[in-house]
């Protein structure tokens, strides 16, 4: 292995010291902590290999900040996930800053108002977690059709149940449906 290919916290396999991590590289040789000990060792001829799977990007357009953080979008966007804003952009304008109050019956008990932007932040993030089960669920790999059809019936339920937030939505696209 090149010492290029070495970075500082790198996990390393050895042949015979087995696992470790890289703490330092100088120009010819590693320090690497093992768990017998530190131990210096030259990448080019001590038969280290990498202990993950690596990646390699040639030919590279765009600034590696920006592929990363396109990225990370597309798996946000894919699993179902939005930014917290994302999430107040979908809140009906006639719902912007408005609250949430629950009175008690009990008059001595303090009433609660809480900002409509966090309930229906966590309304929108309950639906994003059903959808990440349902996702899992579908590919479990150990469910039978059964169990799937099933578990999913569930989670409709879930779905129907939460159909009574669905005024405070702005787009239809985005409501709950029972279906």
């Amino acid at each position: 292995m090149k010492i290029e290919a070495l970075h500082v916290n790198m996990r390393i396999r050895h042949p015979k010291y087995g696992l470790g991590t890289v703490k330092r590289i100088s120009e010819h040789a590693a320090d690497i902590q093992f768990e017998d000990g530190l131990r210096t060792i030259a990448p080019e001829t001590g038969g280290i290999e990498p202990a993950e799977p690596q990646a390699s990007l040639s030919g590279l357009e765009i600034p590696l900040a920006q592929l990363i953080d396109q990225t990370v979008q597309a798996a946000l966007h894919g699993l179902g996930l939005e930014k917290p804003d994302a999430v107040v952009e979908q809140l009906g304008p006639r719902w912007h800053k408005g609250r949430v109050v629950l009175h008690p019956v009990d008059a001595t008990l303090q009433t609660k108002e809480i900002p409509l932007e966090t309930f229906f932040h966590k309304i929108v993030m309950m639906r994003n977690n059903l959808r990440v089960l349902e996702q899992k669920i579908n590919g479990h790999p150990q469910l039978s059709d059964g169990e799937k059809v099933e578990i999913q019936q569930y989670i409709t339920r879930c779905y129907g149940s939460m159909t009574t937030f669905n005024l405070l939505f702005k787009n239809r696209e985005d409501q709950f449906t029972s279906a």
